[in-house]
């Protein structure tokens, strides 16, 4: 009865709590529809609101509302989501083009709503100041996004860092703070879109003229399927009005998930001019390469084949260590660190406490391999006891010698997956990385440590820290961040080649991974065009250079940092040898248990 009674008042609670939560919500949704309403001028309006983003950001989500308010009242606001629903229809890509009208459409309504509402500029410099510390590193790695970045900045600060294409568009955007036409606003958005994203839309697909001449009766024929969620009873075409409709007004970056496997899955066509330019924009937005142009081109022609044809490398200190100069990239760098280097404080205690237990378990390995062992001999000190069998047995080792193992025999690399698909756990993966690095430093086992991540067809290995620097380098693994694509079989092809040039004879390369290889290509002119790397062929091929890895003796442990859908494809990739970190608690004694064996059974 006493259970029952707990039960009961458990029950209760949590009924009072939800009913809280919906009375908040409601409150929520009344003050941001009020709020749109009244910007408006129209309290017919059918809105669309986005009341989660609240509890992030109350001005996220009140200056969506004087958007939404805003452009309904200045604007014809069906006549443009019919535009981007017909662009859409045409084949452009959903992302990139809403991403353009949202700061399209700031443009043309944020001077007129502040002349009625002074506050609003207030509200819109808050909005974006919480942008900028939630999404700033997802915004920063697309091109795109770079330029979002630099309206919210002189929002925020009164000035931006931009390249003069940035400004440019920038330009393009200003010139609609007091159009009064809606279709002054298409005209930008149709522009920018073809010469940002696709520069072969008008070639492929028609001009601005054959978009708008797309009619309803073909808008209704088309199949949206592609842009609808499962769950979706509405009628196509009023749905996919409404969704991008909403879109346009949102201040906060959002990608579903059908964007993203859309994004991974695109191939890139590039021509002979922005072939040229791809190196210095590596260069620009990686750093500087340490090789000499010499030693890079001996390192592709040996590494890229096969499945890697066309593809290169790209080695290099990181864009903090040598920067071409300050830019976008340069800044998300700098955030990056100073992210990682928060959650290290955070997590200092536990942090210590895996170095030291990890450590220790390597120390305790090395001490045992160092000690003195007696074994029989054909030489070294006579034992008498065995004299008898001289002339009597076959046995010669009538000697007593003594031989001491090698506790200094041994390098490790740790190479650690640095795609975009790392960023939403980058600080727990630059950790994980550090903890091993302190911990091969604190016994004297030489290591070097990358992170790796692919951009066009350069697949970017950044050096934190190399096999004979001293502890003090380990911090330099702070500087991880998580962008662009992964090549994983290429670079693990590459850590491997360099464990090779090492002395010592045994030889452990660790793999930080979240078993997801996956790469866009780029189809330059001339080339032979490899296959689409990612799903069943990328792991693969990362399966099969493993094995080629193992199968010259050097050992590789992969190390799962990712979602647990992926774990069967890691599982693939490293066979038995691989640790599943769930909790960074366990993080040294199931890397440890791993390091211990290779010590203790390499004779």
């Amino acid at each position: 009865m006493e259970q029952k009674g707990l039960e009961q008042q458990e029950l209760e609670q949590k009924e009072l709590e939800q009913e809280a939560f919906e009375d908040y919500s409601y409150e929520i949704e009344n003050r941001i529809r009020n709020l749109c309403w009244t910007v408006s001028g129209d309290y017919s309006l059918n809105l669309k609101l986005d009341t989660a983003s609240f509890s992030k950001s109350p001005y996220i989500s009140l200056y969506d509302a004087v958007k939404q308010g805003a452009f309904s009242r200045y604007f014809d606001r069906d006549a443009f989501g019919l535009y981007l629903v017909k662009k859409l229809y045409m084949g452009a890509d959903e992302q990139p083009l809403t991403n353009l009208a949202q700061m399209a459409v700031d443009s043309a309504v944020y001077r007129k709503a502040a002349r009625e509402r002074p506050g609003v500029l207030e509200i819109r410099k808050k909005a974006f100041s919480d942008v900028l510390e939630y999404d700033f590193s997802r915004l920063a790695s697309m091109y795109i996004g770079q330029i979002r970045i630099a309206v919210m900045q002189e929002a925020v600060r009164g000035e931006a860092l931009v390249q003069s294409r940035m400004q440019k568009a920038l330009d393009q955007l200003k010139s609609l703070e007091e159009t009064e036409d809606v279709m002054d606003i298409i005209r930008v958005v149709d522009g920018l879109y073809n010469w940002l994203v696709d520069p072969y839309f008008e070639r492929n697909h028609g001009s601005l003229e054959k978009v708008l001449s797309v009619t309803v009766e073909e808008l209704k024929e088309f199949s949206w399927k592609d842009y609808l969620e499962e769950e979706a009873m509405e009628d196509d075409l009023v749905q996919i009005m409404n969704r991008v409709e909403q879109a346009v007004t949102q201040t906060a970056e959002v990608e579903t998930e059908q964007e993203k496997k859309e994004r991974r899955m695109k191939r890139i066509v590039v021509d002979e001019e922005a072939a040229a330019k791809m190196y210095s924009y590596i260069e620009l937005n990686y750093g500087r390469s340490y090789l000499t142009p010499g030693e890079q081109d001996r390192l592709n022609r040996s590494l890229c084949r096969g499945a890697h044809a066309d593809c290169r490398l790209y080695f290099t200190d990181g864009i903090l260590s040598s920067m071409v100069k300050r830019n976008y990239q340069s800044e998300y760098a700098r955030r990056a660190r100073s992210d990682n280097l928060r959650v290290y404080g955070h997590n200092l205690r536990v942090s210590r406490r895996n170095i030291e237990q990890l450590a220790d378990t390597l120390r305790r390995s090395l001490t045992l391999r160092s000690e003195r062992e007696t074994v029989r001999s054909e030489y070294g000190t006579i034992e008498p006891s065995r004299l008898w069998k001289l002339g009597r047995s076959r046995d010669k080792k009538l000697f007593d010698r003594e031989i001491k193992k090698d506790s200094s025999e041994f390098v490790v690399h740790v190479l650690i997956d640095a795609s975009g698909s790392q960023r939403s756990r980058q600080s727990l993966v630059a950790l994980q990385g550090f903890i091993i690095s302190e911990a091969l430093s604190i016994v004297g086992i030489p290591h070097r440590v990358m992170g790796f991540c692919t951009f066009w067809d350069y697949t970017v290995m950044q050096r934190y820290r190399d096999y004979d620097e001293p502890r003090e380098a380990n911090k330099k693994i702070f500087e991880f961040h998580a962008s662009s694509n992964n090549r994983d079989g290429l670079a693990i092809r590459a850590a491997a080649a360099s464990l090779r040039e090492r002395p010592e004879e045994n030889k452990v390369l660790i793999v930080l991974s979240d078993g997801r290889p996956n790469d866009i290509i780029v189809n330059r002119p001339n080339s032979r065009n490899p296959a689409p790397y990612f799903g069943d062929y990328a792991v693969r091929d990362t399966a099969t250079e493993v094995r080629k890895v193992r199968a010259e003796g050097i050992s590789v442990l992969g190390v799962f940092a990712g979602e647990e859908q992926d774990l069967m494809a890691e599982r693939r990739i490293f066979g038995r040898d691989f640790a599943y970190i769930r909790n960074i608690m366990n993080f040294s004694s199931v890397v440890g248990l791993y390091l211990r064996r290779q010590l203790d059974d390499t004779p």
